[in-house]
């Protein structure tokens, strides 16, 4: 026998509507009772009742009954029959490389470029379309968030985490970051289908971010590079002091100053196969939007191929019996036919 399945068992909840309804019909056969016996006397109280059948009400009731309980099983869709069913799951491999180094509290983005970069990313997430996402965050060395996976939540929960905090070590390496992640994210089954999105200010502290950019381009790779900040005055760098005053980051007695450097971005992009670099500067800039015309319509491959047990809905029969029951319901009469009804009176007449 088939293995009985439900595609939405939570609407057995709707069988409380049978001992409703049944309540409904004892009631009101109890006030049409109590109706009759206030303005008829007992022996035309007979008369009257001779020509109806209780059991036949009771038929048309319980025919309603029926109907609703096949109603609510076809509202659970009953299923069987199963049968196993290949799907496959095609995307591209697409990482996160963020950029948390103390340069991005800047404010020339509001509320500053960390937190527009986590809305952003945040965005994108509700445009991926079955591809996998890794998260990679960076400063003076790189930390792998979130490896690949098409678990949506669990790297949403790593991303609310990140902050200048996550990375220890103070300074902004993206060389090394490239390396980690084409070493500890992407392995080299496959030569194409992958993405880097880079979302930085542009700053480096002598990590050789073109040659990595070369070396991820080698292997196939391609860098979307999202540059962020002023790249002509700059933007200080608001901190908190000892004192828990609002000041400016300063080194050898000088307030910190950060500018965007959109020339070592575009360099890296050219390095590899169709990269591109998006000028956000300190406009703004939906990256959802990006995903969609530059990831989303590029050409994918298979990422996983799983063989479930598709079962067969079968909630059409149980509709059809409710349709049938409802159809047949007027076609029952309350009152008795005239053979009936003249051998009742007779009984009466007798009594």
């Amino acid at each position: 026998m088939s293995t009985l399945h439900m595609g939405s068992p939570e609407m057995l909840t709707l069988l409380w509507l049978l001992p409703f309804l049944a309540g409904v019909c004892l009631y009101g056969f109890h006030k049409k009772d109590q109706a009759l016996r206030s303005f008829a006397e007992v022996p035309l109280l007979r008369h009257i009742n001779a020509s109806a059948s209780r059991s036949r009400q009771w038929a048309k009731r319980g025919l309603v009954l029926l109907a609703t309980l096949f109603i609510v099983a076809a509202l659970t869709r009953p299923q069987w029959s199963p049968r196993p069913q290949k799907v496959e799951h095609k995307g591209r491999d697409v990482v996160i490389l963020l950029d948390v180094s103390r340069s991005m509290l800047a404010e020339d983005l509001k509320p500053n470029r960390l937190e527009r970069s986590k809305l952003a990313v945040m965005d994108l997430l509700e445009r991926l379309r079955g591809d996998r996402v890794a998260l990679v965050a960076f400063a003076g060395t790189a930390v792998v968030k979130c490896p690949l996976t098409q678990d949506y939540a669990f790297f949403r929960l790593m991303l609310e985490d990140i902050g200048v905090d996550s990375i220890e070590r103070g300074g902004t390496h993206m060389g090394d970051a490239l390396r980690k992640t084409l070493d500890e994210v992407f392995s080299d089954r496959l030569k194409r289908f992958k993405d880097i999105i880079l979302i930085t200010d542009g700053e480096d502290h002598d990590s050789l971010p073109v040659e990595a950019a070369r070396e991820a381009g080698e292997r196939g790779i391609r860098l979307l590079a999202v540059g962020l900040g002023d790249e002509e005055e700059g933007q200080r760098i608001p901190i908190v002091n000892e004192k828990g005053e609002r000041t400016f980051l300063s080194y050898g007695g000088r307030e910190v100053w950060t500018r965007l450097d959109a020339d070592t971005l575009r360099k890296m992009v050219d390095a590899t196969p169709g990269g591109q670099y998006l000028n956000v500067a300190t406009g703004t800039f939906d990256l959802g939007s990006i995903y969609e015309e530059l990831v989303a319509r590029a050409e994918k491959t298979q990422l996983e191929s799983l063989s479930i047990q598709r079962y067969e809905e079968k909630f059409q029969i149980f509709l059809a019996a409710a349709l049938m029951l409802l159809l047949l319901e007027p076609w029952i009469r309350e009152r008795k036919r005239s053979d009936e009804k003249n051998g009742t009176l007779k009984t009466l007449t007798e009594r």
